[in-house]
């Protein structure tokens, strides 16, 4: 009797906040008599205030809230029609001091439950939305296809790489600055079974160290001043189920390192400033124009992560040990704009500069070119003049005998036409001033492809 008694305490108040309440609610007693109804169960289900004070089951047929009163258990979504109405039910015992002294059932109409399961639908596809957004800002826009050159040293390189596409293994890739080590990475990730997930690059190098921790890992609410509320996911849970490419990697703070490291053995990553654990696969492909062994040897860069990192090792080799792809290169970047030919003894010259640069001077070198040219014919005055003097320095430093007797006969007939011109006059005049004869000079001219 004291339960009931304490149940009713304050039921005005709680019949209250019943009336405010959106969805129906009905409550029992233990004996199945009904305590309280709301307006909203009684829209719903178009049962009265008459029904309080009377056995449920008298009013009610099939009423299922008894059930729940005698054997304690939850029920969810149950469906419920009368002649014109249809909702759902949840129902749960009310339990006072570990004993049942009723039971509640709260409803919703099927026209609610069709808002609500819409409106989840809109959200759903709102997420999906965001989702390929945010993988068409990390999407891997090269492929094996866009890597140029037929030198043994490329070759060997894409075959590594190409090898490396069939895991999930992280990958190591070594070389100078401009050499293309990104553009291996994404090819990588595009030809993988994560080729559909998101390519994150980050350059170690280029975020000041004291951002990079948060940047990687991301931050929980409260974790330093100005950080968001609910916190921020790291690139890591960005790249989730895709591909994380560490370039510079070399450039790491040894306090990451050992952070990465155990990211990398466990699978798992803790936000700054969280204590919860969160599972993470992403595939890494680390990059460095540094000497990496060297940076280990002088205590740098963990040894551990070196080996970790070091599964699969590619070498971008530098454009100075594969001139023979400077044609191809050369010919592939000023095709985007239209038809440049470069003249031979442009590409000469071209070759024989080192290319500390590599590929990304090269790049330039190109436009710079093109934008030059006076018409679709590339010559050595349309190229950079300090590329012009270094690169005929190294020639001639280069060249045989037989190369420099050429080339100065050739720059000492073209210096004579120059001066008395190219007509059969003027060529009568430049054998005279060479000191032969104008059948000689048709042979040379003839010889030396001018």
């Amino acid at each position: 009797m004291g339960k009931e008694i304490s149940m009713q305490h304050g039921a005005e108040w709680w019949k209250a906040v019943a009336h405010c309440i959106h969805d129906g609610i009905l409550v029992i007693d233990k004996h199945e008599i009904v305590r309280m109804i709301n307006p909203e169960y009684t829209k719903i289900t178009g049962v009265t205030q008459h029904i309080i004070g009377k056995p449920l089951s008298a009013y009610r047929r099939g009423a299922k809230l008894p059930q729940t009163l005698k054997d304690g258990k939850i029920r969810a979504g149950v469906y419920r029609k009368t002649e014109d109405r249809e909702y759902m039910v949840d129902m749960a015992p009310i339990i006072l001091d570990g004993e049942v002294v009723g039971a509640v059932s709260v409803c919703k109409s099927l026209t609610e439950v069709d808002k609500l399961s819409q409106e989840l639908k809109r959200q759903r596809e709102k997420v999906e939305t965001l989702k390929s957004r945010m993988n068409r800002a990390y999407e891997a826009k090269y492929t094996f296809e866009d890597i140029m050159g037929k030198s043994d040293k490329v070759k060997k390189a894409i075959s590594i790489a190409e090898k490396a596409s069939a895991s999930s293994f992280p990958v190591l890739i070594t070389g100078e600055s401009g050499t293309g080590k990104e553009l291996f990475a994404q090819s990588i990730h595009n030809k993988s079974e994560r080729s559909g997930r998101a390519f994150v690059p980050v350059n170690c190098a280029a975020i000041p160290s004291s951002l990079l921790e948060s940047e990687l890992f991301g931050y929980g609410e409260g974790a330093f001043t100005n950080a968001k509320k609910n916190g921020k996911p790291g690139l890591f849970e960005v790249a989730h189920e895709g591909t994380l490419f560490l370039d510079e990697i070399g450039d790491m703070p040894s306090s990451l390192q050992a952070k990465l490291l155990r990211v990398l053995q466990e699978k798992k990553l803790r936000r700054v400033g969280e204590t919860k654990e969160r599972e993470i696969d992403v595939r890494i492909i680390a990059a460095t124009h540094r000497n990496i062994e060297q940076l280990v040897h002088k205590n740098h860069f963990r040894e551990d992560l070196f080996y970790r990192l070091n599964v699969i090792r590619i070498e971008v080799p530098p454009l100075r040990e594969r001139k023979e792809d400077i044609s191809i290169l050369i010919e592939s970047q000023a095709s985007e704009f239209t038809s440049y030919i470069f003249e031979e003894e442009a590409v000469r010259v071209l070759r024989s500069y080192e290319w500390p640069g590599n590929i990304r001077e090269l790049k330039n070198t190109v436009d710079y070119a093109t934008c030059m040219a006076d018409n679709e014919y590339i010559t050595v005055e349309n190229l950079p003049s300090f590329i012009v003097k270094k690169g005929e320095k190294n020639k001639e430093e280069s060249e045989t005998l037989q190369e420099m007797i050429r080339r100065r006969e050739k720059e000492y007939i073209q210096k004579a036409l120059s001066t008395c011109g190219h007509d059969i006059k003027g060529k009568k005049k430049a054998a005279e001033v060479l000191g032969i004869s104008l059948a000689t000079l048709y042979n040379k001219l003839k010889k030396l492809n001018m």
